[in-house]
């Protein structure tokens, strides 16, 4: 789910300071605006044998790992970044950033 034309990815927070050095000088981060980055959302997991998936058809369900109501985790490049909820907007499916998760190192 990396459809950039419905959210304004690139904003950055209304209450977060720019970036700095270790020794306090400011970041500019512009010039790397314009690198596209892969986001993705997983709404949950499922393991089952191979049989069981081959024997699926139109109208299968499959059951997922995660609750109605739980968080979904939101990856940027393959790296979880955040927690949300889904909504509805118009008719397109988005998602409510809840939790920003913070990278260790």
């Amino acid at each position: 789910m990396a459809d950039t034309d419905t959210m304004e990815q690139n904003a950055p927070a209304a209450n977060s300071a720019p970036p700095m050095t270790q020794r306090g000088e400011d970041v500019n981060l512009e010039s790397v605006y314009d690198i596209p980055v892969e986001v993705s959302v997983v709404l949950g997991k499922a393991a089952m044998p191979i049989e069981q998936l081959l024997q699926m058809g139109a109208g299968a369900v499959i059951e997922l790992q995660r609750k109605v109501g739980e968080p979904v985790d939101v990856y940027v490049n393959g790296r979880i970044v955040a927690r949300g909820e889904v909504v509805i907007v118009e008719d397109k499916i988005g998602i409510t950033m809840t939790e920003i998760i913070k990278l260790e190192g």
